[in-house]
């Protein structure tokens, strides 16, 4: 199992299926909620599952996604979501963030 220390993370991607709509505005609903931590080191982006960067620290992925997302980024530990409008992954990575726990996946799924 991947596990980040929260001091670690440098680079988050929020993956998407092949269009960038959902994956745009829920990077950018992170990016600002990262700001507001203070942690300008950390850099939120957008990718298709199958681009993920491999410098990827945390991906954070529709569950649907999860398994292209933990082949296409081994070394990344894969944060899963059921609904856009309820993204509990994002709020996940922040609370570990804030609080400066390490960052593992979700219980139940070998990331």
């Amino acid at each position: 199992m991947v596990v980040k220390q929260a001091a670690d993370v440098r680079l988050v991607v929020f993956a998407c299926e092949a269009g960038m709509g959902s994956s745009l505005i829920g990077a950018n609903q992170l990016k600002k909620r990262i700001k507001d931590l203070g942690r300008a080191d950390i850099t939120v982006v957008h990718s298709p599952v199958n681009q993920i960067p491999a410098a990827t620290d945390i991906v954070i992925a529709h569950e649907g996604l999860a398994e292209r997302a933990r082949k296409a980024a081994p070394a990344a530990v894969v944060l899963t979501f059921r609904n856009f409008l309820n993204n509990a992954a994002s709020d996940r990575l922040i609370r570990s963030l804030t609080a400066g726990e390490d960052i593992s996946a979700d219980p139940g799924q070998a990331s």
